[in-house]
């Protein structure tokens, strides 16, 4: 067994999953330089929800921010999660869309994209598969753990054959509600090594206390690469944390060979910026207690709180109860899609209105239509055709690749937006995020050039 590698997230799903992904570029440069030095298998450093966050709350160009930390990494792989046909928004892109965000993804520095799909279906990824491989980036397919009737091990093993016919250069296994416990990620890992020949990635996050236990199995099941969060942004809601799993590992076979004492002294920097997030009200210490519901519930965190706050705004607080109870019977009408954005939001919305209306399926989002008519992608079991009925009435469902409806839309894209065009790269920000980017724009335009530009002043980053 060679040594067990880290990817860590402190720049991405670390700050993301405990404070709503507000760390700014300021506060991650004065590191790079030291972390550059630490050996990481890789930094995660863009994709999910920081995107959006640069955009939206930040006042920040997402591409400058990932060109400031490729410049500042020379000799770190550097890497992002993109949702497949969805890149990284809410919807599904045209090809053209999604094959030149992954162009310019990897030119302007990104080495490793991890590409996923909420459903696993494997045709809301070719798109991206292919153009990572085109332009030269490390393919990482990765797999939406979850646990139901049809998720069984052989699922996953079949999966990551799939995957690694369609071109991975890694398969990760993308836990991100932390339903992946020690025993079951050994014997997962041993299934998945004797099947494939390429690294095996883990991913989960420390919401329910068991994550370093699961990494610990999974170390010892063969598990290539897993990812950490150094502990100032670790545990709780987010990655266990870096240097107890490079303690836990030291003078073992599994030895990451990283130096302790370099990750504290990294690590005494973001305690910092922990402090400044939780000063301004995005790093609250219930992300960083245990919370054992994921388990019972099989709910991720995010979805948890989404659920209680619909239920608050209605006054029914107290049919939390009945709401997640009736989340896994939505979950199985619906043929059982993994929790995940988006379609964690799909199902749990559809439970609140089932128990808020006292008649399932009496009042419908369009969401949950949507999914039943195959406009996400294939579900991996039927659904309850009788549910399909009452919900879709004569509506035709479809089962090709939803994407193959879409026209291409780059050129129209460029066109919106030409009195603000300023490189290639706003066009792809503009197509995942109209409203929000044209608002970015304006207000660097009117920053740049002192134009008193009409830009949503509320979106305005807080005071330091």
């Amino acid at each position: 067994m060679s040594k067990v590698k880290i990817t860590d997230t402190i720049f991405r799903d670390a700050h993301q999953s405990q404070a709503a992904t507000r760390m700014r570029l300021e506060e991650m440069l004065p590191m790079c330089e030291k972390l550059d030095k630490v050996g990481y298998h890789s930094l995660e450093v863009w994709g999910g929800a920081t995107f959006d966050s640069c955009l939206r709350f930040l006042n920040e160009d997402p591409w400058e921010r990932l060109r400031a930390l490729r410049k500042a990494l020379p000799n770190t792989k550097l890497q992002m999660l993109l949702r497949g046909q969805n890149l990284l928004g809410y919807r599904h892109y045209a090809d053209d869309v999604v094959e030149k965000f992954v162009e310019l993804s990897i030119k302007n520095g990104i080495d490793i994209i991890r590409i996923f799909d909420a459903l696993n279906d494997t045709r809301n990824i070719e798109t991206a598969v292919k153009a990572c491989k085109k332009f030269d980036g490390t393919c990482e397919i990765a797999m939406s753990y979850t646990t139901s009737p049809v998720h069984t091990r052989e699922y996953f093993v079949n999966l990551a054959k799939e995957m690694e016919q369609m071109g991975a250069d890694i398969i990760c296994i993308k836990d991100m509600a932390g339903v992946l416990l020690p025993y079951e990620a050994y014997e997962l890992i041993k299934a998945l090594k004797a099947a494939v020949n390429v690294p095996i990635h883990l991913h989960t996050h420390n919401t329910a206390g068991t994550g370093n236990m699961v990494y610990m199995k999974a170390v010892e099941a063969g598990v290539d690469i897993i990812d950490t969060a150094l502990s100032a942004l670790g545990d709780g809601t987010s990655q266990p944390a870096t240097e107890s799993m490079v303690a836990a590992l030291r003078d073992t076979e599994y030895d990451t060979g990283l130096d302790l004492a370099l990750l504290a002294e990294i690590n005494d920097h973001f305690k910092g910026v922990a402090k400044r997030l939780m000063d301004d009200g995005f790093l609250t210490q219930k992300v960083l207690k245990v919370d054992v519901n994921a388990l019972i519930y099989q709910v991720p965190g995010g979805m948890l709180s989404n659920l209680i706050s619909q239920l608050k705004q209605q006054g029914k607080s107290d049919k939390l109860e009945e709401a997640l109870a009736e989340v896994p019977r939505v979950r199985k009408d619906f043929g059982y899609p993994p929790l995940v954005t988006p379609s964690s939001q799909i199902v749990g919305t559809q439970a609140v209105l089932n128990v808020l209306t006292g008649k399932r399926y009496s009042a419908v989002t369009n969401e949950s239509k949507g999914v039943l008519r195959g406009e996400y992608g294939r579900l991996p079991a039927q659904p309850d055709p009788d549910v399909v009925k009452q919900i879709l009435g004569d509506t035709p469902t479809i089962d090709h690749r939803p994407a193959d409806d879409l026209a291409p839309e780059l050129d129209k894209f460029r066109d919106e937006i030409k009195e603000y065009y300023e490189q290639e790269e706003d066009v792809l920000s503009y197509a995942v995020f109209q409203q929000v980017a044209l608002n970015f724009f304006k207000y660097r335009q009117a920053k740049k050039y002192g134009v008193d530009s009409q830009y949503d002043k509320s979106n305005k980053v807080l005071p330091v």
